[in-house]
């Protein structure tokens, strides 16, 4: 018998990629009167017992056989278990909520059955468990390779065919790409110009994997539309070309014939092209992850911030949210546990500082709404998550709880590190802020005002909401839905604040909340660095994520 370790096959390690599902939908049913349908396609993952929504596709107007462009990106997982549900519905007004959109069918599958097949088509299914119609869903997965690549693009035409008979055209275009089996994927579709033969279409930015997966030889091919306000769209023309290509418009104009063959056999001899397609403009750049940033060096610093106001009920009655349970940690202690052991994996010295607010302090027991859990200024730091929860546990028997609930102290207090590590103009450090509170703010316009100027800097606020108070005003700050502005006017640079109220995760397992709280956070970092154009640490990247990256040679 070998020994372990000593010629032994090493064990085996965690199968994970990144998989890309495209959706396309067919006989979906009409919901609208005088009008098709507007679908979208809403990914869920079973988590936990839970199905949560990962992401949507866009919306597409008045059509029933709807492909959609932005694709699902998800972590395969080999030895998971990967329950997925595809829900379609039709879009009716501007909110958020799906909930009151017309439900036009769903499919459950897992993405191990997706993977294996490549291509999956299912009849969707209503709520009720009938088939919705004639209605299919059609699931595309291809595995993605790394490349952090981004692509800027800006593409015009001239003389087009003029399809309308009392106007002229309102062309768009389509881009697609060529898998491996042949099949052309749509990787991009643009806005409609209406009523010109001379479109100029936006600039629009995709990464270089969902144009071309990465090869700047593959096929790509261009189709023209006509858009007709009954959904239904007439063809201008096409033709193929690829990526590198596009890369020779930084030295010299690149333009293409439209050609539709239809009208070109009947035309014959006579027949030139349908148009003209020209690049205006074609820009790589290499769009850093969070985990560059990380792995160049970039320190998370993790302060926390605790709500000592009197609406906590007092901490030697079981009824209190600070009362101390030797058996079951009270919500605070477990927000701070979830959260804590997420950030603490880095920061270098796990040393981090820990505040109070709204309490009376000793000696002199008057207000505060900034101040040390350990009552020493000269030294906040508390030494990882245990530290920080001692030294809370050992705070609440000395404080005497008051109000009112300010957060903008604290804000500021923190934001002040920030500006200093931002005049380095470096990606050598973050600060997260986390406030675990239990009631509505007092000094909500101050703190919107602080949460604006901290958005400039390199900050995020993450806030725990304990208890079951009325916590409306904490997703006005949260700012996924409307910009966050201040009194004067001004707007947040980036979305800096993720609020979640511990009741939803009270009964789950704790990295749920973790997640949750920490979803937008690598993306804020990647936000705040991109904007200042600020680069990871070269010295510490692999050598394919250098600033500047050449084409590839074309192939012998």
């Amino acid at each position: 018998m070998q020994q372990p370790g000593i010629g032994a096959p090493p064990p085996p390690t965690t199968c994970k990629s990144k998989v890309e599902l495209r959706i396309s939908c067919n006989h979906l049913l009409d919901k609208d009167i005088l009008s098709k349908s507007d679908p979208l396609c809403a990914l869920y993952i079973l988590q936990n017992g839970r199905w949560s929504e990962h992401s949507r596709t866009e919306k597409v107007m008045n059509n029933l056989n709807p492909q959609f462009t932005k694709t699902f990106v998800v972590d395969y997982y080999f030895e998971e278990v990967q329950k997925l549900k595809f829900c379609v519905y039709d879009i009716d007004n501007a909110t958020q909520s799906l909930a009151d959109d017309d439900f036009l069918g769903s499919i459950e599958c897992t993405l191990g059955h997706i993977v294996s097949r490549q291509l999956v088509t299912q009849p969707l299914v209503l709520k009720n468990g009938r088939q919705a119609g004639k209605g299919t869903i059609t699931i595309s997965a291809e595995e993605l390779s790394g490349s952090n690549e981004v692509v800027f693009l800006q593409f015009k035409g001239t003389h087009l065919d003029k399809k309308d008979f009392f106007g002229k055209s309102d062309p768009y275009l389509e881009i697609f790409r060529q898998a491996s089996d042949g099949r052309w994927l749509l990787a991009h579709r643009s806005e409609i110009i209406k009523n010109t033969l001379n479109p100029v279409w936006k600039p629009f930015k995709i990464s270089l994997l969902t144009l071309c997966g990465g090869n700047y030889d593959s096929k790509l091919q261009m189709k023209v539309w006509d858009w007709d306000s009954d959904g239904s769209s007439d063809f201008i023309g096409q033709f193929e070309t690829n990526f590198r290509r596009f890369l020779e418009s930084s030295s010299s104009t690149v333009e293409w014939e439209c050609i539709n063959a239809k009208k070109k056999q009947k035309k014959g001899g006579k027949y030139k092209n349908s148009g003209i397609i020209g690049l205006m403009s074609c820009k790589v750049e290499t769009e850093y992850t969070f985990l560059d940033y990380i792995m160049g060096g970039c320190e998370i610093n993790f302060t926390v911030a605790i709500d000592f106001t009197a609406s906590n009920g007092d901490p030697r009655t079981p009824q209190s949210l600070h009362f101390m349970n030797p058996s079951v940690p009270n919500e605070y202690v477990k927000a701070l546990r979830s959260v804590g052991q997420v950030c603490q994996d880095y920061d270098t010295d796990k040393l981090f500082p820990g505040l109070g607010f709204g309490a009376r302090i000793p000696p002199q027991y008057q207000v505060s709404h900034e101040f040390p859990l350990t009552f020493n200024w000269q030294n906040p730091f508390c030494a990882g998550v245990p530290g920080l929860e001692a030294a809370y546990q050992n705070c609440i028997y000395q404080v005497q709880l008051y109000g009112p609930t300010n957060f903008a102290p604290i804000i500021n207090h923190v934001a002040k590190f920030a500006y200093t590590a931002s005049q380095e103009n470096s990606a050598k450090n973050y600060y997260i802020l986390l406030i675990l509170t239990d009631g509505v703010i007092s000094d909500f316009v101050d703190t919107k005002d602080a949460i604006v100027n901290a958005s400039y800097l390199p900050m995020s606020i993450i806030i725990v909401g304990v208890g079951g108070a009325d916590f409306t005003e904490m997703n006005v700050l949260d700012g996924d839905e409307v910009r966050l502005m201040s009194r004067r006017g001004q707007p947040c640079a980036r979305d800096i604040v993720q609020f979640v109220p511990f009741r939803d995760f009270n009964n789950s397992p704790p990295e749920l909340l973790a997640k949750a709280v920490l979803a937008e956070v690598p993306g804020q970092v990647q936000a705040y660095f991109k904007y200042h154009n600020i680069h990871p640490t070269q010295r510490q990247l692999a050598p394919n994520a250098a600033v500047k990256r050449q084409a590839p040679p074309p192939p012998m």
